[in-house]
């Protein structure tokens, strides 16, 4: 099993290593051709620290195992809307000052609920991936609209001093645009094949691997991002880095790999792993949303996040047995 390991580790360093110059490349590049500061956020930035997850998924999904892809996806959406974000309101509590921020979480619950109406019959088909990936288009109409419509938003006005921050030549950023979607694309090779071989090792699911080592690996790149923008008091960032990755995990990335590989959901995502996720995502909107003015996610409720991510840690946790056959 020393193979594998070495091959989860390399693949974990390398992810990380590329989806933070994938992120900045493409920011850099999106803003020489004069993308709106609140586009870039909400799509480059929010999505584009999800890149990892969606690579995976569909290498997974290529190679037969597409509960792996789900675990992925599943696995890395409950860790950013609670650890991830638990963690950045302790450092720092968040203030939900963007309206755009505001919309997404109602948003977010809704695409949720949809997902959960498609799997509930145990059997993710092409038809119900499809639909992911057209509501996933449809909301990226949305944000095109919002961006047009909210210039001054407070989550445009923050990636706007980061992008003058972080501002490159045009060369330079396509340069590191195109070198890390290719490490990206090796480095998630790698952690898809080691994941994989411990996966029969230990004799547990793919979709188990995925919740665990696949989900903390790809959910490094947000948790970065998250305390780098709440070090700069950026509260709208780091909220809608957790809010876009969050909402592309869901349906692009749950709705490609399905597409590729429609699949059978294990009853165990379906009793264990959906509702903690749907719950999650109901405890921020709660956190979030304010009912007189901005909302505001304290310390008291980032610990109580980061609690319930090490509660659902350990009932996993009690899921890593051998499995029959």
């Amino acid at each position: 099993m020393l193979l594998p390991s070495l091959a989860i580790l390399l693949g974990l360093v390398l992810l990380i290593w590329s989806a933070d110059r994938f992120v900045d490349g493409a920011s850099a590049t999106a803003h020489h051709f004069s993308m709106p500061p609140l586009l870039v956020g909400m799509l480059v930035v929010g999505f584009g620290t999800s890149a990892p997850e969606l690579v995976i998924s569909v290498f997974a999904a290529l190679d037969g195992r597409p509960s792996l892809a789900l675990g992925n996806a599943w696995g890395s959406t409950i860790l950013n809307i609670s650890l991830i974000l638990g963690a950045t309101a302790i450092m720092l509590p968040i203030a939900v000052r963007s309206g755009v921020l505001r919309n997404e979480l109602p948003i977010l619950m809704a695409a949720m609920a949809l997902s959960a109406a498609l799997v509930w019959d145990s059997v993710l088909t092409r038809l119900d991936s499809l639909l992911l990936l057209a509501v996933f288009a449809l909301l990226i109409v949305w944000s095109i609209m919002a961006a047009r419509g909210q210039g001054r938003d407070t989550l445009a006005v923050e990636t706007a001093t980061e992008l003058r921050q972080g501002a490159m030549p045009i060369q330079r950023a396509l340069f590191w645009l195109g070198l890390s979607l290719l490490v990206l694309v090796v480095s998630s090779r790698l952690l898809v094949w080691g994941a994989v071989a411990i996966a029969q090792t230990l004799g547990v699911s793919d979709a188990v691997i995925g919740l665990t080592v696949v989900a903390i690996g790809t959910s490094l790149p947000e948790l970065a991002a998250c305390i780098a923008a709440a070090k700069k008091g950026e509260d709208d960032i780091a909220l809608g880095n957790v809010l876009g990755s969050s909402l592309f995990n869901t349906l692009a990335v749950v709705g490609l790999a399905g597409a590729i590989a429609p699949m059978d959901i294990e009853p165990a995502l379906l009793t264990r792993d959906l509702p903690v996720m749907a719950g999650l995502t109901v405890l921020v909107f709660v956190m979030g949303w304010g009912l007189k003015g901005p909302g505001r996610i304290n310390r008291l409720e980032g610990g109580l996040l980061v609690l319930a991510y090490l509660a659902y840690s350990a009932w996993l946790l009690r899921s890593l047995t051998p499995t029959s056959g």
